[in-house]
Protein backbone atom coordinates (compact mmCIF):
# COMPACT_ATOMS: atom_id res chain seq x y z
CA UNK A 1 0.00 0.00 0.00
CA UNK A 2 1.34 3.46 -0.85
CA UNK A 3 1.31 6.46 1.46
CA UNK A 4 -1.67 8.24 -0.11
CA UNK A 5 -3.84 5.12 0.06
CA UNK A 6 -2.94 4.60 3.71
CA UNK A 7 -3.78 8.22 4.56
CA UNK A 8 -7.11 8.03 2.72
CA UNK A 9 -8.09 4.81 4.49
CA UNK A 10 -7.32 6.28 7.91
CA UNK A 11 -8.49 9.88 7.59
CA UNK A 12 -11.36 9.59 10.04
CA UNK A 13 -9.17 7.92 12.66
CA UNK A 14 -6.44 10.54 12.21
CA UNK A 15 -9.02 13.26 12.81
CA UNK A 16 -10.64 11.59 15.82
CA UNK A 17 -7.27 11.03 17.47
CA UNK A 18 -6.47 14.72 17.12
CA UNK A 19 -9.86 15.56 18.61
CA UNK A 20 -8.96 13.49 21.70
CA UNK A 21 -5.90 15.67 22.26
CA UNK A 22 -7.78 18.91 21.61
CA UNK A 23 -10.37 18.09 24.27
CA UNK A 24 -7.72 18.29 27.01
CA UNK A 25 -7.22 21.94 28.14
CA UNK A 26 -3.42 21.99 28.30
CA UNK A 27 -3.09 25.69 29.22
CA UNK A 28 0.47 26.02 30.53
CA UNK A 29 0.06 29.64 31.69
CA UNK A 30 -2.70 28.87 34.22
CA UNK A 31 -1.82 26.74 37.28
CA UNK A 32 -5.37 25.41 37.53
CA UNK A 33 -4.76 23.41 34.35
CA UNK A 34 -1.55 21.79 35.59
CA UNK A 35 -3.10 18.32 35.73
CA UNK A 36 -4.52 18.69 32.23
CA UNK A 37 -1.15 19.72 30.81
CA UNK A 38 0.45 16.57 32.24
CA UNK A 39 -2.51 14.50 31.03
CA UNK A 40 -1.92 15.83 27.52
CA UNK A 41 1.75 14.86 27.70
CA UNK A 42 0.79 11.34 28.68
CA UNK A 43 -1.77 11.14 25.86
CA UNK A 44 0.73 12.42 23.31
CA UNK A 45 3.33 9.85 24.43
CA UNK A 46 0.79 7.04 24.10
CA UNK A 47 -0.17 8.14 20.59
CA UNK A 48 3.48 8.44 19.59
CA UNK A 49 4.09 4.90 20.78
CA UNK A 50 0.99 3.64 18.97
CA UNK A 51 2.29 5.24 15.77
CA UNK A 52 5.40 3.07 15.98
CA UNK A 53 7.93 5.22 17.81
CA UNK A 54 10.27 3.44 20.20
CA UNK A 55 11.73 4.38 23.60
CA UNK A 56 8.84 6.77 24.17
CA UNK A 57 8.93 8.51 27.54
CA UNK A 58 8.07 11.63 29.48
CA UNK A 59 11.28 13.40 30.45
CA UNK A 60 10.91 15.56 33.55
CA UNK A 61 11.93 19.21 33.70
CA UNK A 62 11.47 21.84 36.40
CA UNK A 63 8.20 22.60 34.61
CA UNK A 64 6.12 20.34 32.41
CA UNK A 65 7.54 17.13 30.93
CA UNK A 66 8.93 16.74 27.42
CA UNK A 67 7.48 13.91 25.33
CA UNK A 68 10.22 11.93 23.61
CA UNK A 69 10.25 9.11 21.07
CA UNK A 70 12.48 7.82 18.30
CA UNK A 71 12.75 5.39 15.43
CA UNK A 72 16.34 4.48 14.58
CA UNK A 73 16.53 2.24 11.51
CA UNK A 74 20.25 2.67 10.78
CA UNK A 75 22.72 4.77 12.79
CA UNK A 76 24.62 5.50 9.57
CA UNK A 77 21.64 7.24 8.00
CA UNK A 78 20.68 10.89 8.61
CA UNK A 79 18.56 11.71 11.66
CA UNK A 80 15.69 14.21 11.64
CA UNK A 81 14.74 15.71 15.00
CA UNK A 82 11.13 16.89 15.09
CA UNK A 83 10.01 19.59 17.53
CA UNK A 84 6.50 20.60 18.56
CA UNK A 85 4.55 21.66 21.64
CA UNK A 86 1.43 20.29 23.28
CA UNK A 87 0.60 23.28 25.51
CA UNK A 88 -1.86 25.93 24.36
CA UNK A 89 -2.81 29.53 24.99
CA UNK A 90 -5.60 30.40 27.46
CA UNK A 91 -9.00 30.39 25.77
CA UNK A 92 -10.08 33.72 27.27
CA UNK A 93 -12.33 35.50 26.53
CA UNK A 94 -14.53 32.40 26.49
CA UNK A 95 -17.68 34.34 25.59
CA UNK A 96 -16.24 35.20 22.16
CA UNK A 97 -15.99 31.56 21.10
CA UNK A 98 -18.81 30.38 18.85
CA UNK A 99 -18.33 26.83 20.12
CA UNK A 100 -16.58 25.59 23.29
CA UNK A 101 -12.78 26.00 22.92
CA UNK A 102 -12.01 22.49 24.12
CA UNK A 103 -14.75 20.70 22.21
CA UNK A 104 -13.45 20.50 18.63
CA UNK A 105 -16.06 21.35 16.04
CA UNK A 106 -15.84 21.25 12.24
CA UNK A 107 -17.28 24.23 10.36
CA UNK A 108 -16.85 25.39 6.79
CA UNK A 109 -15.46 28.88 6.18
CA UNK A 110 -14.75 31.00 3.13
CA UNK A 111 -11.03 30.20 3.39
CA UNK A 112 -11.60 26.57 4.42
CA UNK A 113 -14.48 25.34 2.23
CA UNK A 114 -13.61 21.73 3.11
CA UNK A 115 -14.06 22.54 6.78
CA UNK A 116 -11.88 23.67 9.64
CA UNK A 117 -11.35 22.29 13.15
CA UNK A 118 -12.38 24.96 15.66
CA UNK A 119 -10.63 24.39 19.01
CA UNK A 120 -7.87 25.89 21.10
CA UNK A 121 -4.59 24.35 19.96
CA UNK A 122 -5.99 23.02 16.69
CA UNK A 123 -3.34 24.92 14.72
CA UNK A 124 -0.99 26.10 17.49
CA UNK A 125 0.38 23.54 17.90
CA UNK A 126 -1.37 20.26 18.68
CA UNK A 127 -2.72 19.84 15.16
CA UNK A 128 0.59 20.62 13.51
CA UNK A 129 2.68 18.59 15.96
CA UNK A 130 0.35 15.63 15.59
CA UNK A 131 0.84 15.68 11.82
CA UNK A 132 4.38 14.45 12.46
CA UNK A 133 3.15 11.61 14.65
CA UNK A 134 0.77 10.51 11.90
CA UNK A 135 3.42 11.00 9.21
CA UNK A 136 5.68 8.62 11.13
CA UNK A 137 2.86 6.08 11.27
CA UNK A 138 2.29 6.46 7.53
CA UNK A 139 5.97 5.85 6.75
CA UNK A 140 6.23 2.86 9.06
CA UNK A 141 3.02 1.21 7.89
CA UNK A 142 4.05 1.61 4.25
CA UNK A 143 7.68 0.67 4.92
CA UNK A 144 8.93 3.99 3.53
CA UNK A 145 10.79 5.61 6.44
CA UNK A 146 14.14 6.40 4.74
CA UNK A 147 16.15 7.59 7.75
CA UNK A 148 16.13 7.94 11.51
CA UNK A 149 13.62 10.08 13.35
CA UNK A 150 13.58 11.56 16.85
CA UNK A 151 10.80 13.73 18.25
CA UNK A 152 10.41 16.04 21.23
CA UNK A 153 7.09 17.70 22.09
CA UNK A 154 7.30 20.15 24.96
CA UNK A 155 4.68 21.66 27.25
CA UNK A 156 5.96 25.19 27.91
CA UNK A 157 6.29 26.91 24.53
CA UNK A 158 3.40 29.27 25.25
CA UNK A 159 5.13 30.48 28.43
CA UNK A 160 8.59 30.97 26.97
CA UNK A 161 10.20 27.48 26.97
CA UNK A 162 12.23 28.47 30.02
CA UNK A 163 13.27 24.89 30.77
CA UNK A 164 14.11 23.83 27.21
CA UNK A 165 17.62 25.27 27.23
CA UNK A 166 18.45 23.22 30.32
CA UNK A 167 16.81 20.18 28.75
CA UNK A 168 18.83 20.49 25.54
CA UNK A 169 22.12 20.78 27.39
CA UNK A 170 21.34 17.83 29.64
CA UNK A 171 20.23 15.54 26.80
CA UNK A 172 22.53 16.83 24.07
CA UNK A 173 23.87 13.35 23.31
CA UNK A 174 20.38 11.83 23.21
CA UNK A 175 19.19 14.51 20.78
CA UNK A 176 22.02 14.17 18.26
CA UNK A 177 20.63 14.73 14.78
CA UNK A 178 21.33 16.37 11.44
CA UNK A 179 18.44 18.81 11.16
CA UNK A 180 15.40 20.08 13.08
CA UNK A 181 11.92 19.94 11.54
CA UNK A 182 9.28 22.25 13.03
CA UNK A 183 5.63 22.78 12.09
CA UNK A 184 4.57 25.77 14.19
CA UNK A 185 4.35 28.42 11.48
CA UNK A 186 1.99 29.44 8.68
CA UNK A 187 1.73 29.49 4.90
CA UNK A 188 0.53 32.38 2.75
CA UNK A 189 -2.58 30.53 1.55
CA UNK A 190 -3.83 27.05 0.72
CA UNK A 191 -3.12 27.68 -2.95
CA UNK A 192 0.14 29.54 -2.25
CA UNK A 193 2.52 27.42 -0.16
CA UNK A 194 5.38 29.13 1.61
CA UNK A 195 8.16 28.35 4.07
CA UNK A 196 9.27 30.77 6.77
CA UNK A 197 12.96 31.60 6.55
CA UNK A 198 12.98 34.09 9.40
CA UNK A 199 11.33 34.62 12.79
CA UNK A 200 11.26 37.62 15.06
CA UNK A 201 12.53 37.35 18.61
CA UNK A 202 10.65 38.41 21.73
CA UNK A 203 11.14 40.44 24.88
CA UNK A 204 8.11 40.22 27.19
CA UNK A 205 7.74 42.55 30.17
CA UNK A 206 5.29 43.29 32.97
CA UNK A 207 5.17 46.75 34.51
CA UNK A 208 3.58 47.99 37.72
CA UNK A 209 2.92 51.66 38.55
CA UNK A 210 2.27 52.44 42.23
CA UNK A 211 0.70 55.66 43.48
CA UNK A 212 -0.97 56.26 46.88
CA UNK A 213 -0.96 53.43 49.39
CA UNK A 214 -4.71 52.81 48.96
CA UNK A 215 -7.46 53.60 46.44
CA UNK A 216 -8.67 57.15 46.99
CA UNK A 217 -11.95 59.02 46.54
CA UNK A 218 -11.66 60.65 43.11
CA UNK A 219 -13.69 63.65 44.24
CA UNK A 220 -11.52 64.35 47.28
CA UNK A 221 -8.11 63.58 45.74
CA UNK A 222 -8.64 63.74 41.97
CA UNK A 223 -6.46 66.35 40.31
CA UNK A 224 -4.11 66.56 43.30
CA UNK A 225 -2.56 63.06 43.40
CA UNK A 226 -0.98 61.11 40.55
CA UNK A 227 -3.40 58.55 39.09
CA UNK A 228 -1.37 55.40 38.27
CA UNK A 229 -3.61 54.48 35.34
CA UNK A 230 -3.36 57.96 33.82
CA UNK A 231 0.39 57.95 34.34
CA UNK A 232 0.82 54.46 32.88
CA UNK A 233 -1.23 55.33 29.79
CA UNK A 234 0.82 58.46 29.21
CA UNK A 235 4.10 56.57 29.64
CA UNK A 236 3.04 53.87 27.20
CA UNK A 237 1.79 56.43 24.66
CA UNK A 238 5.16 58.19 24.77
CA UNK A 239 6.93 55.05 23.55
CA UNK A 240 5.82 55.69 19.96
CA UNK A 241 6.18 58.96 18.05
CA UNK A 242 3.81 60.28 15.38
CA UNK A 243 5.38 57.93 12.81
CA UNK A 244 4.96 54.91 15.11
CA UNK A 245 8.70 54.79 15.62
CA UNK A 246 9.67 53.36 19.02
CA UNK A 247 11.26 56.06 21.17
CA UNK A 248 13.33 53.96 23.59
CA UNK A 249 16.93 55.23 23.24
CA UNK A 250 19.15 52.65 21.55
CA UNK A 251 16.21 50.43 20.55
CA UNK A 252 17.15 50.37 16.85
CA UNK A 253 20.94 50.31 17.25
CA UNK A 254 21.34 46.65 16.26
CA UNK A 255 18.43 46.30 13.84
CA UNK A 256 19.41 44.58 10.60
CA UNK A 257 18.14 46.79 7.79
CA UNK A 258 17.08 45.07 4.58
CA UNK A 259 18.53 46.20 1.28
CA UNK A 260 16.24 47.53 -1.44
CA UNK A 261 16.65 44.23 -3.29
CA UNK A 262 15.73 42.22 -0.20
CA UNK A 263 12.65 44.40 0.32
CA UNK A 264 11.63 43.89 -3.28
CA UNK A 265 11.93 40.11 -2.97
CA UNK A 266 9.93 40.10 0.26
CA UNK A 267 7.13 42.12 -1.28
CA UNK A 268 6.78 39.72 -4.21
CA UNK A 269 4.73 37.47 -1.94
CA UNK A 270 1.03 37.55 -2.91
CA UNK A 271 -0.70 40.05 -0.64
CA UNK A 272 -3.90 42.05 -0.91
CA UNK A 273 -4.16 44.96 1.51
CA UNK A 274 -7.90 45.19 0.89
CA UNK A 275 -8.44 41.51 1.69
CA UNK A 276 -6.20 41.89 4.74
CA UNK A 277 -8.36 44.74 6.08
CA UNK A 278 -11.56 42.92 5.19
CA UNK A 279 -10.45 39.75 6.98
CA UNK A 280 -9.69 41.74 10.15
CA UNK A 281 -12.75 44.01 9.80
CA UNK A 282 -10.68 47.20 10.00
CA UNK A 283 -10.84 50.36 7.90
CA UNK A 284 -7.10 50.88 7.67
CA UNK A 285 -3.76 49.49 8.79
CA UNK A 286 -1.36 51.25 11.12
CA UNK A 287 2.37 50.93 11.65
CA UNK A 288 5.85 52.31 11.29
CA UNK A 289 5.99 54.92 8.53
CA UNK A 290 7.88 54.02 5.38
CA UNK A 291 7.28 50.26 5.46
CA UNK A 292 4.77 47.95 3.83
CA UNK A 293 2.57 45.61 5.86
CA UNK A 294 4.75 42.62 4.93
CA UNK A 295 7.88 44.51 6.00
CA UNK A 296 6.28 45.63 9.27
CA UNK A 297 5.19 42.13 10.26
CA UNK A 298 8.29 40.25 9.15
CA UNK A 299 11.33 42.52 9.31
CA UNK A 300 10.70 45.38 11.74
CA UNK A 301 10.70 45.39 15.56
CA UNK A 302 7.56 46.28 17.51
CA UNK A 303 6.31 47.32 20.93
CA UNK A 304 2.75 46.39 21.86
CA UNK A 305 0.61 46.41 24.99
CA UNK A 306 -0.84 42.91 25.46
CA UNK A 307 -2.89 43.71 28.54
CA UNK A 308 -3.54 46.64 30.89
CA UNK A 309 -5.51 46.75 34.12
CA UNK A 310 -6.13 48.58 37.40
CA UNK A 311 -8.86 50.32 39.35
CA UNK A 312 -12.52 49.38 39.43
CA UNK A 313 -13.94 47.41 36.48
CA UNK A 314 -17.03 45.87 38.11
CA UNK A 315 -20.68 46.65 37.44
CA UNK A 316 -21.90 50.17 37.97
CA UNK A 317 -19.75 53.06 39.19
CA UNK A 318 -17.11 53.34 41.87
CA UNK A 319 -15.36 56.69 41.69
CA UNK A 320 -11.89 55.80 42.90
CA UNK A 321 -8.41 56.95 42.12
CA UNK A 322 -6.61 53.57 41.97
CA UNK A 323 -3.44 52.92 43.92
CA UNK A 324 -1.90 50.65 41.27
CA UNK A 325 -1.90 50.04 37.51
CA UNK A 326 -0.36 47.22 35.52
CA UNK A 327 0.46 46.34 31.92
CA UNK A 328 2.03 43.51 29.97
CA UNK A 329 4.15 44.66 27.04
CA UNK A 330 5.83 42.61 24.33
CA UNK A 331 8.51 43.65 21.88
CA UNK A 332 9.15 41.63 18.73
CA UNK A 333 12.80 41.65 17.70
CA UNK A 334 14.57 41.26 14.36
CA UNK A 335 18.03 39.90 13.45
CA UNK A 336 21.00 41.30 15.40
CA UNK A 337 18.77 42.42 18.31
CA UNK A 338 18.97 40.44 21.57
CA UNK A 339 16.21 40.00 24.12
CA UNK A 340 18.51 40.63 27.08
CA UNK A 341 19.68 44.00 25.75
CA UNK A 342 16.17 45.13 24.78
CA UNK A 343 14.77 44.13 28.17
CA UNK A 344 17.40 46.28 29.87
CA UNK A 345 16.85 49.23 27.52
CA UNK A 346 13.12 49.04 28.15
CA UNK A 347 13.51 48.89 31.94
CA UNK A 348 15.96 51.79 32.03
CA UNK A 349 13.73 53.94 29.83
CA UNK A 350 10.51 53.07 31.65
CA UNK A 351 11.98 54.04 35.00
CA UNK A 352 13.50 57.21 33.60
CA UNK A 353 10.23 58.56 32.17
CA UNK A 354 8.20 57.85 35.31
CA UNK A 355 7.15 61.04 37.18
CA UNK A 356 7.99 61.40 40.87
CA UNK A 357 4.30 61.04 41.72
CA UNK A 358 4.56 57.25 41.22
CA UNK A 359 6.95 54.37 41.70
CA UNK A 360 7.46 51.74 39.00
CA UNK A 361 8.49 48.12 38.91
CA UNK A 362 9.57 46.27 35.76
CA UNK A 363 9.62 42.46 35.58
CA UNK A 364 10.97 40.61 32.51
CA UNK A 365 9.02 37.41 31.85
CA UNK A 366 10.50 35.58 28.91
CA UNK A 367 12.37 36.25 25.72
CA UNK A 368 13.71 34.63 22.59
CA UNK A 369 16.15 35.51 19.87
CA UNK A 370 15.37 36.24 16.20
CA UNK A 371 16.54 33.78 13.56
CA UNK A 372 17.16 33.64 9.81
CA UNK A 373 17.13 30.29 8.00
CA UNK A 374 19.19 29.46 4.90
CA UNK A 375 17.31 28.98 1.64
CA UNK A 376 20.20 27.06 0.07
CA UNK A 377 20.60 24.25 2.62
CA UNK A 378 19.79 20.67 1.68
CA UNK A 379 17.05 20.60 4.33
CA UNK A 380 15.32 23.72 3.00
CA UNK A 381 15.53 22.53 -0.59
CA UNK A 382 14.12 19.12 0.46
CA UNK A 383 11.18 20.82 2.16
CA UNK A 384 10.58 23.11 -0.80
CA UNK A 385 10.58 20.16 -3.20
CA UNK A 386 8.15 18.25 -0.97
CA UNK A 387 5.71 21.17 -0.96
CA UNK A 388 6.05 21.61 -4.70
CA UNK A 389 5.10 17.95 -5.16
CA UNK A 390 1.95 18.10 -3.02
CA UNK A 391 0.78 21.66 -3.76
CA UNK A 392 1.77 21.73 -7.42
CA UNK A 393 3.83 24.91 -7.13
CA UNK A 394 7.07 26.05 -5.53
CA UNK A 395 6.74 27.50 -2.01
CA UNK A 396 7.67 31.13 -1.47
CA UNK A 397 10.28 31.94 1.21
CA UNK A 398 8.73 34.35 3.74
CA UNK A 399 9.60 36.09 7.00
CA UNK A 400 7.35 35.17 9.92
CA UNK A 401 6.32 37.79 12.45
CA UNK A 402 6.00 35.40 15.37
CA UNK A 403 8.62 33.95 17.70
CA UNK A 404 9.77 30.42 18.43
CA UNK A 405 12.53 30.86 21.03
CA UNK A 406 13.63 27.25 20.74
CA UNK A 407 14.92 27.75 17.17
CA UNK A 408 17.85 29.91 18.32
CA UNK A 409 18.47 27.47 21.18
CA UNK A 410 18.68 24.53 18.80
CA UNK A 411 21.40 26.37 16.91
CA UNK A 412 23.37 27.51 19.95
CA UNK A 413 23.11 24.31 22.03
CA UNK A 414 22.81 21.50 19.47
CA UNK A 415 24.45 23.29 16.55
CA UNK A 416 21.51 22.39 14.30
CA UNK A 417 19.57 24.43 11.78
CA UNK A 418 15.79 24.26 11.61
CA UNK A 419 13.29 24.00 8.78
CA UNK A 420 10.06 25.88 9.58
CA UNK A 421 7.60 23.57 7.84
CA UNK A 422 4.25 25.05 8.86
CA UNK A 423 0.87 24.33 7.27
CA UNK A 424 -1.42 26.75 9.13
CA UNK A 425 -2.66 30.13 7.95
CA UNK A 426 -2.28 33.52 9.62
CA UNK A 427 -6.08 33.83 9.45
CA UNK A 428 -6.56 30.72 11.62
CA UNK A 429 -6.97 32.93 14.72
CA UNK A 430 -3.95 31.68 16.62
CA UNK A 431 -4.01 32.97 20.24
CA UNK A 432 -7.50 34.34 19.58
CA UNK A 433 -11.07 33.16 20.13
CA UNK A 434 -12.26 30.65 17.53
CA UNK A 435 -8.81 29.33 16.68
CA UNK A 436 -9.10 26.81 13.86
CA UNK A 437 -7.11 24.62 11.50
CA UNK A 438 -8.19 23.54 8.04
CA UNK A 439 -8.88 19.86 7.49
CA UNK A 440 -7.18 20.32 4.12
CA UNK A 441 -4.07 21.66 5.90
CA UNK A 442 -3.99 18.84 8.44
CA UNK A 443 -4.11 16.10 5.82
CA UNK A 444 -1.81 17.99 3.45
CA UNK A 445 0.80 18.17 6.20
CA UNK A 446 0.59 14.43 6.82
CA UNK A 447 0.99 13.87 3.07
CA UNK A 448 3.91 16.30 2.62
CA UNK A 449 6.09 15.52 5.65
CA UNK A 450 7.11 12.01 4.46
CA UNK A 451 8.26 13.54 1.16
CA UNK A 452 10.60 15.81 3.09
CA UNK A 453 12.25 12.71 4.60
CA UNK A 454 12.58 11.07 1.19
CA UNK A 455 14.02 14.20 -0.43
CA UNK A 456 16.34 14.99 2.44
CA UNK A 457 17.95 11.56 2.36
CA UNK A 458 18.25 11.56 -1.44
CA UNK A 459 19.72 15.06 -1.56
CA UNK A 460 22.14 14.40 1.33
CA UNK A 461 24.01 11.68 -0.57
Amino acid sequence: MNQIDYINQNKDRFLNELFELLRIPSVSADPKYKGDVVKTAEAMRAKLEAAGAEKTELISTDGFPVVYGEKIIDPNLPTVLVYGHYDVQPADPIELWNTPPFEPTIRKTEIHPDGAIFARGSCDDKGQAFMHVKALEVMLKTNTLPCNMKIIIEGEEEVGSSNLGIFLKKYKEKLKADVILISDTSMIANDTPSIDVGLRGLAYMEVEVDGPKIDLHSGVYGGAVGNPINVLCKMIASMHDENFHITIPGFYDDVLVLSDNEKAELNKAPFSLENYKKDLDIDDVQGEKGYTTLERTGTRPTLDVNGIWGGYIGEGAKTVLPSKAFAKISMRLVPNMTSEKIQQLFEDHFKKIAPKSVKVKVTPHHGGEPVVVSTTSVAYLAAAKAMEETFGKKPIPTRGGGSIPIVALFKSVLGLDSVLFGFGLDSDALHSPNEHYGIFNYYKGIETIPLFYRNYVAMSK
